[in-house]
């Protein structure tokens, strides 16, 4: 099943996810984010953009063709980030949940995460380069955290038009998009 992504202005991408019960079943949830995320050709999937507020997100690097993320398909349950390493490197990023908008985002290069898969298999794994980059962007969201979150003032006072406009549907994109409700 493909679902709409959640775009910005949604009150689901600012909480703070709620952790899976161990050995939930989330086979077809994850099987249904691969295809929503393919289905838009992004990179990555958190549950907040289909409008779940739970710690799952999806990541599968193979669309951006570089050697180093051949294969780098996987699945990230209650996932912690416990190391943040390396030097800080600026790149740029958009999202799903943003469409139109991109900048340059710093974040540092390497990460070591705790998650567990969809099996619920534990692991602690340290990643670098863009696979780091991939994970951090989707962890942010599962933290209600936005990559714009992350410009500075300047860049921000730019880009908050654009934004105000897709939290008011005035937005299009390749892909099902579900629109925040006004109350």
């Amino acid at each position: 099943m493909i679902y709409p992504i959640v775009v910005y202005g949604d009150p689901v991408l600012r909480k703070r996810a709620a952790d899976i019960e161990k050995g939930s079943d989330v086979k077809q949830l994850v099987l249904d984010m691969f295809e929503t995320m393919r289905s838009a050709s992004g990179i990555g999937l958190a549950a907040p953009q289909i409008g779940m507020s739970i710690r799952l997100f999806v990541v599968d690097g193979s669309p951006l063709e570089e050697p180093e993320l051949s294969g780098f398909r996987k699945v990230f349950i209650n996932a912690k980030i416990v190391e943040r390493d390396g030097k800080p490197v600026v790149m740029e990023e958009g999202c799903l949940s943003i469409p139109g908008v991109r900048d340059d985002v710093q974040r540092p290069d390497s990460i070591t995460v705790n998650y567990y898969d969809e099996h619920w298999k534990e692991y602690t794994e340290t990643y670098e380069g863009m696979k780091a980059r991939i994970i951090q962007h989707e962890y942010d969201h599962i933290e209600g955290v936005l990559f714009t979150d992350h410009l500075t003032a300047f860049k921000k006072r730019i880009i908050k038009n654009k934004l105000v406009n897709i939290s008011r549907g005035k937005v299009s994109a390749d892909y099902r998009l579900k629109i925040p409700v006004k109350r």
